[in-house]
């Protein structure tokens, strides 16, 4: 169920490609500020109703990096595990070419769930612009050899949420140094975030994948962890430390919770169970609103996704303008710090949650560009 409100989504469209079985659709939220930016996701249960609220995301994490792009996001429903590479190829090369009336006028792809630099490749490849989407390979450059691709696989949105913990951490009162951290999911978001956290010196004790959690008190290896994911497909297999369900993740006693991973982890009824002083939404829509309350009432400084895991986005944007990989760190550095530091500062004076003062200053941002968002 997709809703309608004053900010969008301006527009919907669903393709399919019968010849070969490509189903999926696109959702451009707001493009006030720009193109619709927003990646893509292909999983066999993506729906409209969920591409949608992630392209509202999207609206408000923009316009809060204060980058020139609107909010949007797609999906293919397909997965890519029962697929040979010859057919994925085939699906996204057939959703690229369904999309190219709208893209990259109004909309701009980049990876997503199960979509990374070989799919935006694809895809640029069947639209025909190189402007089409970001979070291409390093190689893939204009006919000069510049403007080249830059992969989410550089690490931005994990750098962007070691950023967002620093400043997190200054605001809680908390030295980042020795602090406790569970990091749920291991995939690219999760990676990094653990990378750039252990290197600065937290304290790695949990993390998790689809397979299962491995928890340590007295901390995990951060290397030693990524070749016992790459052995044996699962972090639960890193020894020592104790195995538990992947769900384990929220309750554990530590003081940074970064959320890396699927959408609505933690609900209302979880929050009891939290030990965590801090949360970093490392991925999109980790909570519901009704928990990020529940969260704030109990203390708990909560860092929502469209502030700590920007950096992705700002990477997109970095790539846009033709920068190089080293100049994009910095820009994604400087952005996280200032937004997180900004929507933490106005939390605390409004006496309000992160959210909702995010959300203000992100709405005030697109409603000056808005030609026909109405007063309601």
């Amino acid at each position: 169920m997709v809703e309608f409100d004053r900010f969008g989504p301006e527009k919907i469209l669903r393709v399919y490609n019968p010849k070969v079985g490509m189903r999926g659709f696109l959702v451009v939220d707001n493009a006030s500020l720009g193109p619709g930016k927003g990646g893509i996701r292909m999983t066999p249960t993506v729906s409209v109703g969920e591409v949608a609220r992630l392209a509202r995301v999207m609206t408000w994490k923009t316009a809060l990096a204060e980058l020139p792009f609107g909010g949007a996001k797609a999906g293919i429903v397909a997965n890519p595990k029962t697929m040979t590479q010859q057919q994925r190829k085939e699906i996204v090369q057939a959703f690229a070419k369904a999309l190219k009336l709208v893209s990259p006028k109004i909309y701009i792809a980049a990876p997503d769930i199960n979509m990374g630099e070989q799919e935006m490749r694809w895809y640029v490849e069947a639209n025909g612009s190189l402007k089409s989407a970001t979070g291409k390979p390093a190689n893939m450059c204009d006919k000069n050899g510049r403007n080249c691709g830059l992969p989410h696989e550089l690490g931005s949105t994990g750098l962007g949420i070691y950023n967002a913990a620093v400043i997190a951490a200054k605001h809680a009162g908390m030295e980042l140094e020795n602090a406790s951290i569970a990091v749920e999911g291991f995939g690219n978001v999760g990676y990094f975030a653990a990378k750039y956290l252990s290197e600065k010196g937290a304290k790695i004790v949990a993390v998790s994948d689809s397979r299962g959690l491995i928890y340590n008190k007295a901390g995990i290896e951060f290397e030693k962890l990524v070749d016992v994911k790459k052995k044996t497909g699962t972090v639960a297999e890193y020894k020592p430390g104790t195995v538990f369900p992947s769900s384990k993740i929220i309750s554990l006693p530590v003081d940074v919770l970064v959320t890396a991973a699927i959408p609505d982890l933690i609900k209302e009824a979880d929050i009891p169970e939290i030990k965590a002083k801090i949360i970093v939404q490392g991925s999109n829509i980790p909570m519901e609103k009704h928990a990020e309350d529940r969260a704030h009432e109990k203390k708990i400084l909560v860092v929502p996704d469209i502030v700590a895991n920007a950096g992705g986005v700002i990477s997109s944007y970095a790539e846009f303008r033709g920068e190089n990989a080293k100049t994009m760190m910095k820009i994604v550095e400087a952005k996280i710090k200032k937004n997180t530091e900004l929507v933490l500062s106005n939390a605390e004076a409004q006496g309000t949650t992160p959210r909702d003062a995010a959300l203000e200053i992100a709405r005030s941002r697109v409603l000056k560009k808005c030609e026909w968002c109405g007063t309601n």
